[in-house]
């Protein structure tokens, strides 16, 4: 019974000291559903490129704002991945916000801030890059480009919360760097970053913290 009674109070400590430290009501759910956006997004990506193919349709970043919208591929699959991050942005807030009630515990805390801001730095850099790359029509690279700074900012931002967040941003950016040798294949290798990491990442989060 002592040896149990220890036990237990070490893993007290253990979770008091990970309250303190990391943001811990990231919800495995969110993750999920982040992923089956993405699935869905990349879906539609798809059926828009191949109808552009069939069409003919040839835009380019510097005509990009003034090719109509039905001849617009690019913008449209703009619009697509805009839509997805919405989505997961408002669904990952009402999951967190709903696992930290149930938790007994706040959404907006100074580990939460921390989260948010080192995982926004890598992020916003890599959104910049991804900028220039439109700017000189290397359009091949972007998909690498979001996925490997994308995986940066999930192990930057890790430290701040559960641990398993690290395995997928490793994955993501091993995806975009193999991305880099396969250029013409960027879909593909987003659908499999942000949508089948994202669900495997959710899985594992939700049976391991969230049941």
């Amino acid at each position: 019974m002592t040896n149990d009674k220890y036990l237990e109070d070490i893993k007290e400590i253990k979770s008091l000291m990970n309250k303190s430290t990391r943001f811990i009501s990231l919800s495995g759910m969110s993750g999920i559903m982040a992923g089956v956006y993405a699935l869905i997004g990349s879906v539609i990506g798809h059926f828009i490129i191949q109808n552009a193919y069939e069409k003919g349709y040839r835009d380019t970043v510097n005509t990009l704002f003034e090719t109509p919208w039905a001849q617009n591929p690019s913008l449209q699959i703009i619009v697509v991945a805009a839509g997805v991050l919405l989505f997961s942005i408002v669904t990952a807030f009402i999951f967190t916000r709903s696992k930290a009630r149930k938790h007994k515990q706040k959404v907006w805390t100074k580990q939460s801030i921390r989260l948010i801001g080192n995982f926004m730095a890598p992020l916003s850099i890599g959104a910049i890059f991804t900028l220039v790359l439109l700017q000189y029509n290397l359009l091949g690279l972007v998909a690498p480009a979001m996925l490997v700074f994308y995986g940066l900012a999930c192990m930057n931002a890790a430290q701040f919360t559960l641990g398993t967040v690290k395995y997928l941003g490793l994955s993501c950016a091993i995806l975009g760097l193999i991305n880099t040798q396969f250029i013409g294949y960027g879909l593909y290798f987003w659908a499999a970053g942000f949508g089948l990491c994202h669900i495997i990442y959710g899985a594992v989060m939700y049976y391991k913290y969230d049941r």
